[in-house]
């Protein structure tokens, strides 16, 4: 498997270059040159998952798009990774019915409590198979509204030939997510949080990456779901919950999924594209609801960092999507050249772009199955406490945001629509209070993480800064 850039770049590579080096030469996001079918394998993939599963069916659907990795090494770190031990239960992603049609895929049982786990652990253990592989070191540096950062230092802490930078917007998480993060003591580990929001941080990361000489020099990698390795293991479930869910394998089922950068989702739309089965993807947003506005529409017109709305599901407060160029490359039937002009010339010159007219965009659904709604505070609160009522079940704000819009939109007696968990409700406990009377449930292991010291450097929104940050760690190193 060969993986091309979403802006034209004619180089073609393979998997293990890619995962080291996150955004393309020129600006643009990888994607495989075509997504394996696997519609006649679906019985065979049931089988794996029922009887061997989910790290074999994780091997089994990473095995089609990697294959510079022998297949005894590949099927080690998929075992290695998708634990009991590391995500607390045999099923990984055990899916729970709330209501008639209605589920929920629990990906929050990882060490961070967050679904940025599922992709984050895979990705440590590969990181450190290539880099001893190879005999070299990678700076890591990424952006993150509240839950990559913490699943990536977990992930990376410890890991030989590894360092991490993580951008985080100051102030604007939670502070259980900030004390996950900065309370992080291990050496190859620097939190940096900008004086701006998420997108300021995420800008940051592109223009370090798009510095090809300096990225060269010293290495720079990234974990944000730019970095298709991620993406790609975020695929698997998908997988696991369509085969909790349904009996047979000719049924449907749809996804809703809370959504910011557009990563969760993007993976959602491999699968479908694979041949999974997916009748609808739903795209929940709160209130910077660029990519609801975009699916109901047809124009897409990200926001301004003054613009961006700080909200009580913290970790969609994301204005520009990165991973959306992903997806819009598929929808213009990957045409390199007009992709390019949308984001490159477009979108720069004119602040947005509208596709509302073009035949592709207006047959999108019927295509590619997206719809999206939006969710408030007051409905987030709202659904928290009706869930708990109902069912006695706690829900954090951002899975309150997909459980809101999907009961929007699934019907009555359809397919069964499947909720992607985002995080458990301990990590935003004022809205959980707000909304219950009372603080979430905590697990045992995170009791008093506030009062722990901190190790974390405040910066302006400046790319210079982080460089020469980055610059002196490493010469420290």
């Amino acid at each position: 498997m060969l993986y091309l850039s979403t802006r034209g770049d004619p180089a073609r590579k393979r998997f293990c270059d890619i995962l080291l080096e996150g955004l393309a030469p020129d600006g643009g996001l990888y994607l495989p040159e075509h997504y394996p079918n696997i519609t006649a394998s679906l019985p065979q993939l049931r089988t794996i998952y029922q009887q061997q599963g989910y790290a074999e069916l994780a091997f089994a659907i990473l095995s089609l798009y990697i294959d510079d990795i022998p297949a005894s090494d590949l099927r080690a770190l998929t075992h290695n990774t998708y634990t009991k031990a590391v995500f607390g239960t045999d099923a990984i992603t055990p899916v729970r019915e709330l209501e008639k049609g209605l589920w929920l895929e629990g990906l929050s049982n990882g060490p961070t409590l967050a679904f940025k786990d599922m992709a984050m652990q895979l990705l440590g253990n590969l990181f450190e198979y290539e880099l001893t592989r190879r005999g070299a070191e990678l700076n890591i540096l990424g952006a993150t509204s509240g839950d990559t950062g913490s699943a990536a230092e977990y992930a990376m802490c410890g890991k030989q030939g590894v360092r991490v930078f993580m951008l985080s917007p100051h102030g604007r998480m939670s502070p259980f997510q900030q004390a996950q993060m900065f309370s992080l003591q291990d050496a190859n580990i620097y939190n940096i949080a900008i004086e701006g929001v998420f997108d300021d941080c995420q800008d940051i990361v592109k223009a370090v990456s798009n510095d090809l000489t300096f990225k060269q020099q010293y290495k720079i990698g990234t974990v944000n779901s730019i970095n298709w390795a991620r993406l790609l293991a975020q695929v698997v479930y998908y997988f696991a919950g369509y085969f909790q869910a349904t009996t047979t394998d000719s049924e449907q089922v749809s996804f809703t999924v809370p959504s910011g950068n557009f990563g969760n989702i993007c993976a959602g739309h491999v699968a479908r594209q694979m041949g999974l089965p997916i009748k609808q993807l739903v795209v929940a947003t709160n209130e910077n609801d660029v990519l609801d506005e975009f699916f109901k529409t047809g124009v897409y017109r990200p926001r301004s960092s003054a613009n961006t709305l700080e909200t009580s599901s913290p970790s969609m407060d994301i204005s520009k999507a990165s991973n959306f160029e992903r997806f819009v490359f598929d929808l213009l039937g990957r045409d390199s050249a007009e992709l390019k002009t949308l984001f490159a010339t477009t979108l720069a010159e004119q602040g947005y772009f509208d596709l509302s007219a073009d035949p592709r965009f207006i047959a999108q659904e019927e295509r590619f199955g997206f719809v999206s709604g939006k969710s408030t505070h007051p409905d987030r609160l709202a659904t928290i406490r009706a869930v708990w009522e109902q069912h006695q079940q706690e829900i954090d704000t951002h899975t309150a945001d997909g459980v809101k819009v999907a009961r929007e939109i699934h019907k009555p007696d359809a397919e069964p629509m499947l909720v992607l968990e985002t995080a458990l409700p301990i990590k935003f406990s004022a809205t959980i209070v707000e909304a219950l009377g009372r603080e979430p449930q905590r697990p045992a292991q995170f009791d008093g993480i506030e009062a722990l010291p901190k190790r974390v450097q405040v910066l302006p929104a400046d790319v210079q800064q982080v460089k020469t940050l980055i610059e002196k760690a490493t010469q420290v190193a």
